[in-house]
């Protein structure tokens, strides 16, 4: 039995996507890597999609963008600010794309081309939405976004390689590339997984922070529950292509009503199995806390 609150119809609501369906023709016949999916985001909002891998949550981030295989075939609806964007032309698509949705994939390195700079690269992909915008301008934009991403000495950087660049780094300049447009809604599909825990926490950090300070609304995709739960207000738990279970973060840590999820509960690794509560540190925020209670005293 599949656990999954009323979905809001909030006409003020920065993405709706209502029944999305992504199938595929195979041998044996139509497969739905994701099926019949609801989600909401309120602008400036955090959502995250969490499912272990196969459960349809990239592919999921795909086809709102309309990025999925031209062998998939995509029905629903996607809504941005109640325009559709399902049946958009190629053209209109583009256009939407990097200007009001961006998106940060999980490996820069692939995503990022070897043989240009950083910032030329940035430029590039500003330029290509602001026709007329001069290479100069381009330049103070690209610089601009690395700051805020907090690369130092970013005038001097936008002219590195991105082989010159730190993994961590390297997603610092795909999320100032994401950003350069200001967009509405950034999605970032497994940001931190190729990430030691510590460049992990600071990428998190400056994602909460930048959502904070530009009110844009993000869309996290992740298989690990600890990353969702340090920066959004709502989850959606994937399985096989089927959400079978939503809710606010706090009720899905304390309260969850599928096994599936209970399972992914149980799959996260504690300091001590018999501690482990979660407490509220923002609006909309939880984190793990470890409060451990021993001979009267608390570690």
């Amino acid at each position: 039995m599949t656990t999954e609150s009323s979905v809001k119809n909030d006409t003020d609501a920065l993405l709706e996507v209502r029944d999305l369906t992504v199938t595929f023709q195979t041998p044996r016949g139509p497969l739905d890597a994701v099926r019949s999916l609801d989600l909401d985001l309120e602008p400036g909002g955090a959502l995250g999609i969490v499912g272990e891998s196969g459960s349809g949550k990239s592919m999921t981030s795909l086809a709102i963008m309309g990025l999925q295989p031209r062998a998939a075939r995509r029905t629903g609806s996607v809504r941005l600010r109640g325009r559709e964007l399902v049946g958009m032309s190629e053209a209109d698509l583009r256009r939407v794309r990097g200007d009001r949705i961006a998106m940060v994939f999980q490996d820069p390195l692939s995503s990022l081309n070897p043989y240009y700079t950083v910032g030329l690269q940035i430029e590039e992909a500003y330029r290509a939405h602001r026709p007329g915008v001069t290479r100069r301008a381009a330049r103070k934009v690209a610089i601009a976004a690395l700051e805020r991403v907090r690369i130092r000495d970013a005038a001097r950087r936008v002219h590195h390689y991105p082989h010159q660049f730190s993994g961590g780094m390297r997603q610092r300049v795909m999320i100032a590339m994401a950003l350069s447009m200001e967009p509405e809604l950034l999605i970032a599909d497994e940001p931190t997984t190729a990430l030691d825990v510590t460049v992990q926490a600071q990428i998190l950090d400056l994602l909460q922070e930048i959502r904070r300070e530009t009110g844009t609304g993000l869309v996290l995709i992740t298989h690990d529950l600890a990353v969702v739960s340090e920066i959004t207000d709502h989850i959606v738990v994937m399985k096989d292509g089927v959400c079978v279970e939503r809710g606010p973060v706090e009720q899905i840590f304390t309260r969850p009503q599928h096994p599936y999820t209970q399972a992914l509960l149980d799959a996260v690794p504690r300091i001590d199995d018999e501690i482990g509560e979660l407490r509220a540190v923002a609006p909309g925020a939880v984190v793990a806390d470890a409060v451990a209670e021993k001979n009267g005293g608390a570690a």
